[in-house]
């Protein structure tokens, strides 16, 4: 893909976004994985609006995408993103956090209808 050139202010409104660690965290486990709204619920102990509103955030600027499959939406990164590159270079730089799926799969919590 062709990197575009990124201005200070969307560079800036990215970092913000990737500034909160709930938003971080879900942004990094969506580079590899699809994951549906109750699976974060769950995951980070927190109200299901609360998890929606984060989501919203990063939807709202193009960072990730929605899927519905059946009753659930599901998201992932939207590496179609014009800075996916940008945001690439971050998540890199993180910690693996799959373990966080592998405590839902543990539990019986996980998502895995279609």
């Amino acid at each position: 893909m062709l990197q575009t050139s990124l201005s200070l202010d969307n560079a800036a409104l990215i970092l913000k976004l990737l500034g909160d660690k709930t938003r971080l965290t879900m942004v990094k486990l969506l580079d590899t994985n699809d994951c549906c709204v109750c699976e974060f619920v769950e995951m980070f102990k927190m109200s299901q609006p609360s998890i929606s509103q984060h989501l919203r955030k990063l939807r709202d600027v193009g960072l990730v995408k929605e899927e519905r499959r059946g009753q659930w939406i599901f998201y992932s990164l939207n590496k179609e993103q014009e800075h996916y590159s940008f945001i690439q270079q971050i998540l890199e730089q993180l910690p693996n956090q799959d373990e966080r799926l592998k405590v839902l799969e543990e539990n019986g919590t996980r998502i895995t209808c279609c």
